[in-house]
């Protein structure tokens, strides 16, 4: 890579931060797309040091530095609370402006985060060859990619290792394998460099969420790249086993390949994994929620100023460790326990069985019309025709407007014996997805619900009102699953010695 921008990692900045570690220093982490913090929160319990994150939502990143950087002086808090747009600030102008002087490649041991994958089913191996040549081609690039910002970081702050976290689709994104072309540049720089699926349900969380993950760690320190191995069991969905084998298609053609980076998902072992932590497990020791049934929730925005204190519901042992997780210990009450105003629809979730989603609950909002549309005749002791203002106002205050036929996973009531599945991004727009299992409450989850759902501790701090908070931690990666494999990077990072393995296989450990 002579005449390439991106360079190899230098032999002695390797033995230079892997020394730190040795001699007991935490690794130092920096966060890109941090949103508010679910890597940060998994591997700062797993002992890493989270130093820096770059996140442009303005309340992701006052979230993150509330629950990261909250201990330091009220100035320096603000610079790291502030949004920051990584295609315009530069490693060496962030780190700067941070506090951390000198070269930008000294500070930084671990670089972590879930680059957005815009576009790259256009750009693939000859754009990653284009900005190796021209790191400042992205900024000429109308398509934005912010994977190739990502590994411009990579290159400036040269980390000893990297983790990196995306959707599976990124395996087969247009007919790109992201993750392959990605390993294949990640290698000639100087790392060992594999990439697999892991699904959050595995490792503890209460929530059937599959994302793919790359780990790259210096050659020097590791020859073989190893993932965690799960600590939990449950038989997939069908929908789930489906996902993955689109996911993998292009990784099939490459399995007779082998210079290949990818390792298959490592497999739960029913006889001697957990079983998996369900709904109830995770959600069901905290308040009940009846306000909306009383009339006493209105329309408008929310904001977590209103302590809620704990029921006396029984903990289970989840449950017990989102009140007791080390540095978010919370033994009072929550202050997010809150809903989404939806009055024309309460009488549906009550209805709806688990595991109903839209159809279903279509048809429940027919029957409900049908009988208040009885009822309403019975007392005016006339009949409505279907032309009448009367009946088409009672149907649109009953009926959802939406084609069963078109949106048949619009919604869906959890099942309390089971995990929840993936929670989404439009969490912040609505909610549907994750209609709570409890007929009685009749209302879809609350924002710390949600938290709970993505195993965030219930002294984790969320920044801005309702709408805002939904978004964050339906953005989020699991913590749990971010410490499971903060977990097996430490400990790869913490040995004297370079593995002696094949550098063409990965271990489960």
């Amino acid at each position: 890579m002579s005449n390439r921008s991106f360079t190899r990692l230098p032999a002695a900045l390797i033995r230079e931060k892997h020394a730190r570690i040795l001699a007991g220093e935490a690794p130092r982490t920096l966060d890109l797309f941090a949103g508010c913090g679910g890597i940060s929160l998994g591997f700062d319990a797993a002992g890493f040091r989270s130093i820096a994150a770059v996140e442009f939502d303005e309340d992701a990143a006052r979230s993150h530095a509330l629950n990261f950087f909250r201990d330091l002086p009220v100035d320096k808090f603000e610079l790291h609370a502030a949004a920051k747009d990584i295609t315009k600030i530069e490693p060496d102008e962030l780190l700067s402006r941070l506090g951390y002087a000198g070269s930008p490649d000294k500070h930084v041991d671990v670089l972590v985060g879930g680059p957005p994958c815009q576009a790259f089913a256009r750009v693939g191996r000859a754009k990653l060859r284009e900005v190796a040549d021209h790191p400042e081609a992205f900024l000429q690039d109308p398509r934005g990619n912010l994977y190739l910002r990502y590994l411009h970081y990579v290159d400036v702050v040269k980390p000893i290792a990297l983790l990196m976290e995306n959707v599976p689709d990124v395996l087969n994104y247009g007919g790109h394998n992201i993750a392959e072309e990605t390993c294949e540049l990640l290698t000639e720089m100087g790392y060992t460099c594999r990439y697999t699926l892991l699904n959050s349900v595995f490792f503890g969380a209460p929530q059937m969420r599959e994302r793919m993950f790359l780990i790259a760690i210096a050659s020097e320190i590791a020859a073989e790249v190893q993932f965690p191995s799960p600590t939990h069991w449950i038989d997939l969905p069908k929908g789930y086993d489906g996902t993955r084998n689109v996911a993998l298609q292009t990784v099939k053609r490459n399995l007779s390949d082998e210079d290949g980076f990818f390792v298959d998902p490592p497999k739960a072992d029913k006889a001697t994994c957990e079983p998996a932590v369900t709904a109830r497990d995770a959600i069901g020791d905290l308040p009940v929620i009846t306000d909306h049934l009383e009339g006493r929730l209105k329309k408008g925005a929310r904001r977590f100023d209103a302590l809620i204190p704990y029921s006396d519901a029984p903990l289970s042992k989840f449950a017990k460790l989102m009140r007791t997780w080390p540095g978010f210990e919370n033994d009072t009450g929550i202050k997010d326990h809150l809903i989404r105003f939806l009055p024309r629809d309460y009488a549906i979730f009550a209805r709806m069985n688990p595991g109903d989603q839209y159809p279903e609950a279509h048809q429940h909002a027919i029957e409900l019309f049908r009988e208040r549309l009885a009822a309403l005749e019975a007392e005016k002791g006339k009949t409505f025709s279907a032309k009448t203002v009367t009946y088409k106002g009672l149907w649109d205050a009953t009926v959802p407007p939406y084609d069963p036929g078109k949106f048949p996973n619009k919604w869906r009531k959890m099942e309390a014996d089971a995990p929840a599945r993936t929670l989404m991004a439009h969490l912040g727009k609505d909610g549907y997805s994750h209609i709570h299992f409890d007929s009685k409450q009749a209302r879809t989850i609350s924002v710390r619900e949600a938290a709970r759902l993505q195993s965030f501790p219930d002294g984790f701090i969320l920044s801005g009102s309702m709408n805002p908070a939904f978004r964050q931690i339906g953005n989020a990666v699991p913590a749990l699953l971010a410490k499971a494999l903060a977990d097996s990077m430490f400990n790869q990072l913490t040995k004297p010695h370079a593995a002696k393995a094949s550098a063409k296989k990965a271990k489960v450990v």
